[in-house]
């Protein structure tokens, strides 16, 4: 008895990993290799290649691939159509072997919006937040709002996804942050009032 759901319209192919709770819906294909965590849901339309690792608690919404070389931290959000790439040189002609793919890393609780399109070999960081249609070409830091073509910060964003303004304080939740190197890092017990 298996205690995740996969809809009949599905392909899961041999030595795939899923997690508890983690629901698969129609016309997906999970490749050989892949690991998928707890609690993940995998919209319409959803490639998995070889080898990619998800976490827990991810959401892939429809029409998304993840090529080999892909990896999601917990709690990453794919929104609809957007775009993961693991080969920077491709060639019809000329295909490379696994060797050839470069790694993506998506850290905790990121999001990336849809029809983003994020260029391998990169890093988003924690709780980063990749706008609708931008092309990310390098890292995002931890809690980055990124925009454009290519993808450029244009601002910071709470854990709970609401934008910072320039004091760095939620003013939603009441988490407070402050600069560190390219990204944020939360203040501990320095909660800022929320002005309510």
């Amino acid at each position: 008895m298996r205690d995740y759901f996969i809809h009949e319209s599905s392909f899961i192919d041999d030595n795939v990993q899923i997690g508890k709770g983690t629901k698969i819906w129609h016309f997906c294909h999970l490749q050989s290799g892949a690991r998928i965590g707890e609690d993940c849901t995998l919209g319409q339309n959803v490639n998995i290649g070889n080898n990619v690792v998800i976490g827990n608690g991810c959401k892939i919404q429809n029409n998304v691939s993840l090529y080999e070389g892909v990896v999601l931290n917990d709690y990453v959000f794919c929104g609809p159509s957007c775009v993961f790439t693991n080969d920077l040189t491709p060639r019809a002609r000329y295909p490379k072997d696994r060797s050839g793919y470069e790694t993506t890393l998506v850290k905790t609780g990121a999001t990336i919006g849809a029809n983003a399109t994020v260029v391998c070999g990169h890093t988003i960081g924690r709780w980063a937040m990749v706008a609708a249609g931008a092309v990310v070409t390098k890292n995002v830091g931890d809690f980055a709002l990124v925009a454009g073509v290519p993808a450029v910060r244009i601002g910071w964003v709470c854990r709970c996804g609401a934008v910072l303004e320039r004091d760095l304080c939620c003013k939603k939740c009441g988490r407070e942050y402050r600069e560190n190197g390219p990204g944020l890092i939360e203040s501990r017990g320095n909660e800022c009032s929320l002005g309510i």
